[in-house]
């Protein structure tokens, strides 16, 4: 377990074979879990969940699965903290590293993220800021595996604003040999240090990591169509314009059509049904939005029994 001890705030981070193994280890208490298999492998380990950004899946995936684990969590909101009274981060790691063996945190600037695990001598796992969500993007990886089998040499079209959700899929493919385009209008394009670094890594492979302005084109040919909301949690007041920018970025019949004929739908959550995606394919045949989101569950699962199997100090 070469993983063990780290922290995991970014796939571009992880190791081709650190990726591997979470999917492996998801895998696996997937299976145990179905059969009613007790599989206590975090017993009497705590985590301390951070919460400054509202959730739904993050929070019951994760205090679900330390529960599963054998463990225990601790949903501990800005409100219940001394950070939300300006104690500094680096204070608060040292502190909650006496305490815990663990803490996920779902914020808004990635930096905090850095200087949490900076500071913090136990295991940090970033559940979402507003740069990246490798958690939510290595279920994605292993909800294709699922319903495709291989991952090397597949193709995924992420349709929509280049925001976290596009950075981390591009880490992702990266390490698992699957190419994406990225279609976003031109103003709403990824980070371009983000896509130069999934460059980089799906080099070891052949892989590419393209950005395109034309939904259509970058469709062609999928087996994977993606697409998220197209304003996010902070966003809520550009709504209507990012309406009108965003026109012609949905999922729909048309789109589903380009893409290969047994394509697979994944939509991280929550979907606004009109918007970025239609009714008719999200509750369609090739929609696999639901297993998606009970992957979340295995996968972070595996990703704290990984992880919090030691502090780095050990």
């Amino acid at each position: 377990m070469g993983i063990q001890g780290k922290d995991l705030l970014s796939i571009h981070d992880l190791s081709v074979a650190e990726v591997s193994e979470i999917l492996d280890v998801a895998e696996t208490l997937k299976a145990k879990q179905q059969r009613g298999e007790e599989h206590h492998w975090l017993k009497g380990k705590t985590l301390g969940m951070i919460f400054q950004k509202s959730s739904t899946r993050t929070r019951v995936s994760f205090e679900v699965g330390m529960w599963q684990l054998g463990g225990l969590a601790l949903f501990l909101s800005d409100r219940d903290l001394q950070i939300g009274r300006g104690e500094p981060i680096k204070d608060t790691a040292r502190v909650l590293s006496r305490y815990m063996d663990g803490i996920m945190i779902r914020t808004f600037s990635h930096d905090e993220v850095k200087e949490l695990a900076r500071y913090a001598t136990i295991p940090i796992i970033n559940g979402l800021t507003d740069l990246l969500h490798p958690c939510q993007a290595l279920t994605d990886i292993f909800t294709v595996k699922e319903h495709k089998g291989e991952l090397k040499g597949l193709k995924m079209a992420f349709i929509g604003d280049g925001n976290n959700m596009s950075h981390a899929l591009m880490q992702a493919c990266a390490k698992v040999g699957m190419h994406i385009t990225v279609a976003s209008p031109s103003a709403y394009a990824p980070d371009t240090a983000i896509v130069d670094e999934a460059r980089a890594d799906a080099a070891v492979f052949g892989s590419r990591v393209e950005v395109v302005t034309d939904p259509f084109a970058a469709a062609k040919d999928a087996d994977v169509l993606y697409t998220d909301v197209w304003a996010s949690m902070g966003q809520e007041a550009e709504q209507q314009k990012r309406e009108r920018d965003f026109s012609g970025f949905q999922i729909n019949r048309e789109l589903l059509q380009t893409a290969k004929k047994d394509a697979i739908v994944l939509h991280c959550l929550p979907a606004h049904r009109g918007e970025e995606i239609t009714e008719e394919v999200m509750e369609g045949p090739q929609s696999a939005v639901f297993d998606e989101a009970e992957n979340r569950l295995h996968v972070q699962k595996a990703i704290m029994a990984l992880l919090m199997a030691k502090n780095k100090n050990q």
